[in-house]
């Protein structure tokens, strides 16, 4: 079995809320809650499968406990890592940089040799832009709660589904 890291901030209500769901999904004895505000770079770096839930802040940024570990990714080799990203946006207060963080996480884990996993369509929202844009999919699930909270749930055991099919969760 791969041993799997969800990491994300247990100090936020909506990543904690889709992080818990997903655990549930994949079956909770199966993955391992890391709190993205403490991790280490020991503790990432002993994961086959991270998954990282990262919100996208103000006009498109990364949450200050991901923007403070970002220097340590930027040393990582994630070779023969793989990753999957799940972000919160708000298409409709912040439509020109819906779920960046996902981008932003994406592009760095990308940088370091990680495969990314879990792509998704972005059929059902309207934006006007995202850095988590990959040709016609989003590079991870991008979640809104405050504007389509009776999405999260199918949206999530979908992505789930498909994180069981494409690395074998």
């Amino acid at each position: 079995m791969k041993k799997t890291g969800l990491i994300y901030s247990f100090n936020t209500n909506k990543t904690s809320q889709a992080a818990k769901k997903i655990a549930k999904e994949i079956g909770d004895q199966r993955v391992r809650h890391v709190n993205a505000e403490n991790i280490t770079e020991e503790e990432f770096l002993k994961y086959d499968v991270i998954i990282l839930g990262v919100p996208t802040w103000f006009d498109g940024e990364l949450p200050n406990y991901w923007d403070e570990f970002v220097p340590a990714m930027e040393d990582m080799d994630l070779h023969g890592k793989t990753c999957a990203v799940f972000g919160n946006g708000d298409q409709k207060g912040y439509p020109e940089n819906f779920v960046d963080g996902i981008g932003i996480m994406a592009d760095l884990l990308e940088s370091r040799g990680a495969k990314l996993a879990g792509f998704t369509s972005v059929e059902g929202y309207r934006f006007e832009g995202s850095k988590a844009l990959r040709d016609d999919k989003f590079a991870g699930l991008a979640l809104d709660f405050e504007n389509q909270g009776k999405e999260i749930n199918s949206r999530i055991k979908k992505w789930v589904n498909q994180l069981k099919e494409e690395i074998g969760l």
